[in-house]
């Protein structure tokens, strides 16, 4: 009868060379450039590789399929909306997350959240990946903000505090993504829009100044 031992590190040796994250950050670089371009359906794994200056071989390693290759983007690009501080007012709470939104919306979360959005009404796990990045942490944010302001006062208990999150995302995103840029007198949407809608969603908690 033979004896099978387990295998150990020293028995077998790690296969193939360490991964270089160099060509991962040209690969995350050129998809978001490949998909701002061309949208989704118009993406190509081979146009990605020769924008990122590596073989299509290399890039099949890391992700097996477009479908991959986007959600390992939205991931890598995923909305970072800054630290949350407690500035000890809702109203100056409030104001930064809409204003870290609108920088968040502006950049490359932005520009990718732009690109694949038509692709997630029908594409399950890309929606699944964008909901994660994108719509948690907002929401999450929103949550701790709103439960300092019950617990300072200033607003009563939120009945449905998932409807104010949605509150923020719904018109930042559409005025965002539907204003055209570069409109002359609204250079920068998503910071007009963060600024003017402050003092709505305020009234609609019933915020009272202490």
């Amino acid at each position: 009868m033979t004896t099978h031992l387990p295998a150990t590190s020293a028995q077998v040796p790690p296969r193939g060379r360490p991964r270089d994250a160099s060509r991962d950050r040209a690969l995350m670089d050129a998809t978001l450039a490949e998909l701002q371009r061309h949208g989704y359906s118009g993406l190509t794994t081979a146009s990605v590789a020769k924008r990122a200056g590596v073989s299509t071989a290399t890039l099949y390693r890391r992700w097996r399929s477009k479908q991959d290759l986007v959600v390992g983007a939205a991931q890598a690009w995923a909305e970072n909306l800054g630290p949350d501080h407690d500035t000890g007012s809702l109203e100056e709470d409030l104001g930064a997350l809409l204003h870290d939104k609108a920088l968040a919306l502006e950049g490359p979360s932005g520009r990718l959240l732009r690109a694949v959005l038509g692709e997630a009404a029908h594409n399950r796990a890309l929606a699944d990946v964008l909901f994660d990045a994108f719509v948690l942490p907002l929401q999450d944010r929103v949550f701790a903000l709103l439960e300092r302001a019950v617990a300072r006062g200033e607003i009563p208990p939120v009945e449905d505090p998932l409807v104010v999150a949605e509150m923020v995302i719904g018109p930042m995103v559409s005025h965002t993504f539907l204003v055209p840029e570069g409109e002359a007198d609204i250079p920068a949407p998503g910071q007009d829009i963060a600024t003017r809608l402050l003092p709505y969603l305020l009234r609609a908690l019933g915020h009272r100044r202490p």
